[in-house]
């Protein structure tokens, strides 16, 4: 039976006429590394606020560690607090920023000693311990203002946007490293961000909030493979949005929807640049297409190409033979998120699991 670090319980909260949290309720096991994960305003700052106790819901129930804390004050609930701005204290050394948390509980010299030795050692700042704020790097900051929210054995560890203020190189490297380090801790760690890469790479799991609601929880691959919602389908992966999916071969239907609105992810597609690359039975229901950009992302090539006057996105592989703008290009469509209501199912292309083909 999983422990639960974090309860929340049909949880609101309002500004005025702004409903920032509309019955949240989620769980989290003891040692996870969670990702709140949603575009401004989508209410998973108000989440983070609220556990901490820095804001109050209006109803519901917060538990942490099995004990409700609703009226419990932000320094007795057990939390290390990472802001995204570091907040050091620019007068104080590496070694005072670390044990400030530990002089305000008035711990005992040798033993605040012990604890920002061994936490300067975990972060990669033995030697720097003498230093200011002001003679590191960004990266450097942000590992001690972490060293810092851990100084005082949380048990619950909760990040606001940790990596927003580093430059990309640097944040790459924290990300990696800061997993690394909350596992090796096990503590239960909670951070906010908007970067849909950021949360995929660090979270163990990832909670998707949208106007206040949570939309989708689960692993990040659970989410990129299945997503629950056209929210989630359009928020994660780079989406096209098809307004009619029926205008592609292999996917005609009687089902009586007015409606046929999907999503389309470059994986989704196969592009070619002659029909004979095309696998059977791709070529029954293979769509013509005039390639309109082509950009070099790495290990492939992105090809926008426009079918039916609807513009998609897929990927090629560097080893076949190029497209540039401008050529014909055959596209073969495998699946497409098909959206009814507020669910979302996977519909595959015809080709692949018929005998005979709706063209």
């Amino acid at each position: 039976m999983a422990t639960y670090e974090v309860e929340l319980k049909n949880i609101n909260k309002n500004f005025g006429t702004f409903k920032a949290s509309d019955n949240v309720s989620f769980a989290i096991e003891r040692g996870k590394l969670i990702g709140l994960l949603g575009s401004s305003g989508s209410g998973k700052t108000t989440i983070l606020r609220m556990i901490a106790g820095l804001e109050t819901p209006d109803s519901g129930d917060i538990f942490i560690g099995g004990r409700r804390v609703n009226d419990v004050d932000p320094g007795k609930r057990g939390i290390g607090f990472l802001f995204q701005s570091y907040a050091l204290f620019r007068h104080m050394t590496v070694f005072d920023n670390i044990a400030f948390g530990l002089e305000v509980q008035k711990k005992p010299a040798a033993e605040i000693k012990e604890r920002v030795e061994f936490l300067a050692e975990l972060i990669g700042l033995k030697d720097f311990t003498t230093r200011y704020p002001m003679q590191l790097s960004g990266g450097q900051r942000q590992r001690v203002a972490f060293a810092r929210a851990l100084a005082p054995n949380p048990e619950l560890l909760l990040l606001d946007e940790p990596f927003a203020a580093i430059d990309a190189k640097v944040r790459q490297e924290l990300r990696q490293w800061l997993k690394a380090t909350i596992h090796k801790l096990g503590i239960t760690s909670i951070f906010v961000t908007h970067d849909q890469d950021e949360a995929v790479e660090v979270a163990d799991e990832i909670i998707i909030t949208n106007h206040g609601r949570v939309e989708q929880a689960g692993s990040p691959i659970e989410i990129y493979q299945a997503p629950k919602t056209p929210f989630v389908a359009k928020f994660i992966g780079e989406s096209v949005l098809i307004p009619d999916y029926t205008i592609f071969k292999g996917f005609k239907t009687d089902d009586g929807r007015d409606k046929h609105e999907g999503i389309l992810r470059p994986e989704f597609l196969e592009i070619a640049a002659d029909l004979n690359e095309m696998a059977p039975p791709m070529p029954m229901t293979t769509e013509k297409g005039l390639v309109r950009g082509t950009y070099f992302r790495g290990s492939v090539i992105q090809i926008d190409v426009e079918v039916k006057g609807q513009m998609l996105r897929g990927f090629r592989s560097l080893e076949k033979e190029p497209l540039h703008e401008g050529d014909e290009a055959f596209v073969f469509v495998h699946r497409i998120y098909s959206f009814d209501g507020d669910r979302t199912e996977v519909i595959e292309n015809a080709a692949k699991h018929a005998e005979s083909v709706i063209i």
